[in-house]
C-alpha cells in the first residue's frame, strides 16, 4: 500500500537540545563497527589488540565525518556551501557523501597502518565487513529525514514524502486528509533510501561477513566490497532523483552517484584479480597481537 511519510526527524529533546534521528543513526553505525570489529580482533583477524583497534575506529570516524562532509560539498553543492559556509557544521541536516567518506576512511586507515607497520590492504580487508551495517543505518537516517527520495512510481509500495517540492506549503493535517482521499497517490515515490539500506546494508553485510569468515587473499575482501557497492549504487540511481542543482550528467540518465561509482566497480574488479597472486593473512592466536 502507498504510505504517507510522517516520521519526525527529531528523536527527542533534552531541554533546548534536539537529538535528530540522523545523528542517532551515525551512533548506531559506529557502535556496530566497534562491536563487529572487536569480534574480528578476538578471532585474530588483524595482529593488533583492542586498544589499537579503538584507535583505528577513531581514525575511521574522523574520515567518515570529514571526508563525507567535504565530499558532499565538492561533489554535489559547492556553490550552496560557498553561499552559506555555516551549513558545513549542520551535520544533523544531512549532506554526507559516501564517496567522500570512503576517501576519508582510506586516508585514516593508511595513516593508522603506517603507524602500526601493517600492509594497508590487510587493514582495509579487516575494515570492509564492518562498513555495510553503518551504511544501512545511514540510509535509514535518510529515509527518516525524508531526503534523497526516488522518482514517482505507480508501485504499491510507493511513499509520499511531505518534503516533495510539489507538496510545499501543505500542513500535516491537509496532507493527511488528501492522502486519505487518494489525492496524493500520484505523488508516491520510490523509497530509494530503503532500497539502498537493503542492498548496501543488509545484503552487503551478509555477503562480506560470510566471505571474510575464512582467511582470504589480500585485496579480495576489499575488492568484493568495492564491486558490490559500485554495482548496487549504480543500479539504485536509476530510480533515485538526481540532485536538483546537478541533474543528469549525460545520456538523460547518468547521475553523479553513478559516475562516482564506476571507479569503484573498476577498482573492485582489479583488486579481485590482484588477489589471486597475493598472500593470505592468517589469524593470530589470542594474546599474540602486537
Amino acid at each position: 500500500m502507498i504510505h504517507l511519510h510522517q516520521i519526525d526527524p527529531i528523536a527527542f529533546s533534552l531541554g533546548p537540545v534536539r537529538v535528530h534521528w540522523y545523528g542517532l543513526m551515525y551512533l548506531l553505525a559506529f557502535a556496530s563497527a566497534w562491536w563487529l570489529g572487536n569480534r574480528r580482533i578476538r578471532a585474530g583477524r588483524l595482529p593488533v589488540d583492542a586498544n589499537a583497534f579503538g584507535d583505528l575506529l577513531f581514525y575511521g570516524m574522523l574520515g567518515v565525518v570529514l571526508g563525507g562532509r567535504l565530499g558532499s560539498i565538492l561533489f554535489y553543492d559547492l556553490d550552496g556551501y560557498l553561499a552559506d559556509p555555516l551549513r558545513m557544521l549542520k551535520l544533523w541536516e544531512g549532506g554526507m557523501s559516501f564517496h567522500g567518506g570512503l576517501l576519508g576512511v582510506l586516508v585514516g586507515a593508511w595513516l593508522w597502518s603506517r603507524k602500526h607497520r601493517l600492509h594497508f590492504f590487510d587493514t582495509m580487508d579487516f575494515v570492509a565487513p564492518l562498513v555495510p551495517a553503518g551504511l544501512g543505518f545511514g540510509r535509514l537516517g535518510n529515509y527518516i529525514g525524508a531526503e534523497l527520495w526516488g522518482k514517482y512510481t505507480q508501485a504499491g509500495w510507493g511513499v509520499v514524502f511531505p518534503t516533495d517540492p510539489n507538496l510545499a506549503g501543505r500542513s500535516a493535517e491537509v496532507l493527511q486528509a488528501q492522502f486519505a482521499s487518494g489525492a496524493l497517490d500520484a505523488f508516491a515515490r520510490h523509497p530509494s533510501q530503503l532500497y539502498q539500506a537493503f542492498l548496501e546494508g543488509l545484503v552487503m553485510f551478509v555477503l562480506l561477513w560470510w566471505y571474510s569468515s575464512k582467511p582470504r587473499p589480500r585485496y579480495a575482501v576489499s575488492g568484493l566490497f568495492a564491486l558490490l557497492y559500485g554495482v548496487f549504487r549504480f543500479a539504485v540511481e536509476f530510480v533515485r532523483v538526481p540532485d536538483a542543482d546537478i541533474g543528469y550528467l549525460a545520456f538523460g540518465w547518468l547521475t553523479m552517484g553513478q559516475l562516482l561509482s564506476l571507479p569503484l566497480v573498476a577498482l573492485g574488479l582489479f583488486l579481485l584479480w590482484k588477489s589471486h597472486r597475493a598472500p593470505t593473512l592468517q589469524p593470530v592466536p589470542a594474546g599474540g597481537a602486537r
